[in-house]
Order: C-alpha cells, then sequence, then structure tokens
C-alpha cells in the first residue's frame, strides 16, 4: 500500500468513527459528495482494500502475449542483433507486422541477454545556446569517417554533412577523402538545391584554417591566411565560424553518433556495396525520411538563405585559385607544368604580370585575364637534344728530370738557359731566377 492509499486509509477511519464529517472528507480527498459514499461503502464491505484498485495483483488486459514476445526476441537475435530497441522496434513493425513499444522490447531483449541496461553517465553541463530562428541562418558543417558499409565495401568513408541549426534539415554525402575538393563538391550541391547560408560552422581543420603563428588573423585575408575553403566561402559571401569544443557543435555531433547507428544498419538491410550506390540509397530514401521525421518547425518561417547571383560562377569559385606571373612566352607554371595562353588573351603589358589562375573540379585549367576567362592548354615538352659525344684527352705525363712547369718563365740571363738545358737551382734547392 502506497503512501497516498494510507492517508486516503485515515481519512475514511476517521469519518467512520464520527472525529471527521464528510463535507471536511470530501475536501481533503478531493472527491465529490457521491465519490465519498461509494468509498465509504466499499470500506465497510471489504476494509483496507477498498482504497485498491482492483486490478492490482492482476494481469493487464494488454499486455503482450509471452507467444509475441518470444517472437520479437528471436526475430532480433536473427536479425537485428546489433540494433537498439528503438531502431529494432521499428524494424518489426515495418519488415514483420509485429508492432511493440521500445520500452517492451528493451525489457525483453534486457532479459534475455541481448541488451545491457546501462545508467545514463553524468557528463561536464555546457552552456546551452539557443537555435536560430530562420532557416539557412546557420549550417553546422562536419566530416566523419567511419567504416559505414562495414566489411561488404571500402574499409573507411566519409560523410560530409551540414544540419541548418533552426530545423535540424540534414544534407549529406559520401565522399573517398577528406580534402578541400570533396568539400568543395559537397558544397556545390548544397548552394544549387537551398541557396548560400548566412554562417558556416565548423572546426578548426585545416582544410578551414590554416596552420600558421598566432597573429595571422589579424592581416589581410590573402593567399597565406586562408584555405582555399576559406577563399571560395569569402566569395560566396558566408560567414565562417570555427567551433572551440566539439561540444560547441553537439547537434551535429550527436547527429553523426545517431547517423552510424541508424545509417550503417540502413545500409546493411539495403545491400549496399559500394560508394555511387550509397550516395544514391541517401539521397533517394533516407535522408527524405530522416527530414520527415527529425525535423522541427523554426521559430520564424522566412528562409535566410540567398540566391545564387549572376555574378558568383559557381565553377570559378569552387575551385583552386592561386597567382601566377605570366612568362615572356605567354605561359604560366603550375604544379611543375606549364600552361599556355591563347591568342585572345594576349595583351599589351601581359608579361610580367600576375594573374588569377584556377584549376575547376572537372580538371579544366583556366585564367582570367581583365575580368574574362580564358582556357589554359598544356605545352608539350622540348625534345631533349643529344650532345656531340666529347673526345677523351690523354694526360702527357714527362720523363723523370725534364719537367716542363718552367716553361715559358722570363730568365735574366738568356744564354744561360740557352746553354744548359737544365733549370738553375738555388743553393735551397729550388730554382732561380737568374
Amino acid at each position: 500500500m502506497g503512501e497516498q492509499e494510507r492517508d486516503r486509509l485515515e481519512v475514511l477511519y476517521q469519518v467512520e468513527t464520527g472525529h471527521l464529517k464528510q463535507r471536511e472528507a470530501v475536501q481533503q480527498l478531493g472527491l465529490s459528495e457521491r465519490g465519498l459514499r461509494k468509498l465509504l461503502a466499499r470500506y465497510r464491505n471489504k476494509g483496507d482494500q477498498a482504497v485498491m484498485h482492483g486490478l492490482r495483483g492482476r494481469a493487464s488486459n494488454r499486455r503482450l502475449s509471452s507467444r509475441q514476445g518470444a517472437r520479437a526476441v528471436a526475430l532480433v537475435k536473427a536479425h537485428y542483433r546489433d540494433f537498439g530497441p528503438t531502431l529494432a522496434s521499428e524494424c518489426l513493425a515495418e519488415r514483420h507486422g509485429l508492432v511493440i513499444s521500445r520500452e517492451t522490447l528493451r525489457q525483453l531483449l534486457v532479459r534475455a541477454g541481448l541488451w545491457e541496461a546501462h545508467r545514463r553517465k553524468l557528463t561536464e553541463v555546457h552552456v546551452w545556446r539557443p537555435r536560430r530562428s530562420c532557416v539557412g541562418e546557420l549550417l553546422q558543417w562536419d566530416t566523419s569517417v567511419h567504416a559505414w558499409l562495414e566489411e561488404r565495401g571500402p574499409s573507411k568513408m566519409y560523410l560530409i554533412a551540414g544540419i541548418d541549426d533552426a530545423s535540424s534539415r540534414l544534407f549529406a554525402r559520401f565522399v573517398e577523402a577528406d580534402s578541400s575538393q570533396q568539400h568543395m563538391r559537397v558544397l556545390w550541391a548544397y548552394l544549387e538545391r537551398y541557396g548560400r547560408p548566412r554562417a558556416l560552422y565548423t572546426d578548426r581543420a585545416s582544410v578551414f584554417q590554416p596552420s600558421l603563428a598566432p597573429g595571422w588573423q589579424e592581416q589581410e585575408p590573402g593567399p597565406k591566411t586562408e584555405t582555399q575553403m576559406g577563399r571560395a566561402l569569402r566569395e560566396l559571401g558566408i560567414e565562417w565560424i570555427a567551433a572551440h569544443s566539439p561540444q560547441a557543435k553537439g547537434r551535429i555531433e550527436r547527429c553523426f553518433g545517431t547517423l552510424q547507428q541508424r545509417l550503417v544498419k540502413a545500409l546493411r538491410l539495403a545491400g549496399i556495396r559500394t560508394l555511387k550506390e550509397a550516395n544514391a540509397f541517401l539521397e533517394e530514401r533516407f535522408l527524405p525520411e530522416w527530414n520527415q521525421r527529425f525535423t522541427r518547425q523554426p521559430a520564424h518561417t522566412l528562409d535566410a538563405h540567398r540566391e545564387l547571383t549572376a555574378e558568383l560562377e559557381l565553377a570559378s569559385v569552387l575551385a583552386r585559385v592561386e597567382e601566377r606571373k605570366v612568362g615572356n612566352s605567354y605561359t604560366v607554371p603550375w604544379d611543375g607544368q606549364t600552361w599556355r595562353l591563347p591568342k585572345e588573351a594576349i595583351r599589351a603589358g601581359l608579361r610580367g604580370r600576375r594573374i588569377r589562375t584556377e584549376q575547376r573540379l572537372d580538371g579544366t585549367m583556366m585564367a582570367r585575364v581583365d575580368g574574362q576567362f580564358f582556357a589554359l592548354s598544356l605545352c608539350a615538352e622540348p625534345p631533349l637534344q643529344k650532345s656531340a659525344p666529347t673526345r677523351s684527352r690523354k694526360r702527357f705525363v714527362p720523363p723523370p728530370g725534364q719537367s716542363r712547369w718552367m716553361n715559358g718563365f722570363r730568365v735574366g740571363n738568356k744564354a744561360a738557359v740557352a746553354t744548359s738545358s737544365a733549370p738553375l737551382r738555388s743553393p735551397s734547392g729550388f730554382p732561380s731566377r737568374g
């Protein structure tokens, strides 16, 4: 018997003994007068059991049958052994027609030894940041490396994802490497679908922040103070915000934790084996269902995304951009190769100038001269010229006693030199000058 039931029993005893009036008991118990009289009638017939519910100790009419429970445990053990209770209950309902709640299935799995009941750990408390009010105002961007295809495909793939801070809408693509080029490809797809967000919230990876000495942020934006992604975001008018800790962008971090549980299982059930198939499954099936279920309504219905204007050419912005000096032959160097400017780009004063050179995502090389873009062509390497063979000269070694190191040396006594073939020597043993 609980504390509330004991208190109710005490009030009924006071009424029966005449120490408490019925109108006073009605106020204490929160019942109507009719309800109190019915409760007193049960108290006179059953005694203390009158305050206890009649179904106590009996099985519920909505209780899951032992047969259905055994079937659920057998299906989880056969097909969903590493699934959590929530995801397993969804799969049982969708694929097997067995509707069972998450908590009921969790208790069944704990009793069967298929799930370990664990207590929630106390984590460090961080300051809560409210969501942005409009869609497109802030996009949290990050990369997750994981064995997404398990043993069926590549052992490691990268998932680049962006989640809207106001609505939790998810956009993601699988890529082969965590590089600037792959980030640009995913960002290009996002821009074409939704437009330009106001700000991008990322970590301090080398893709977004250069590894320079302290104080580089005080300098003007340039090739030495920003990465290729940083330059692209600046040209697109997107503010870049760097997170100081993983907890600062906790929404995308928690999303990756859920994806590593749900997406891996979904790819396994669909039989996906390649990166191309994974991206098709992600775009056509998984993301629409995810966004339909987990997105929320933002505070304002205004869409803060900005349109792509005609001045913004994504092929030029989302590329590897460097400044190169034009040579005397109207060529520019790039990665150890020489690229030639077309005749249409040649004009007075072009030699010696530094121009914008781009290596675009499709592999083409472009140069911008006075606001116009021109395609560069690779110069053929000049053939190697064979040099004429050189004759080997034999060194002359004079016979002993006939050294010629004094030949041409001017001597004062020419007559002595003419009459004597041997050079004059001083008392010290070295040749004398006269």
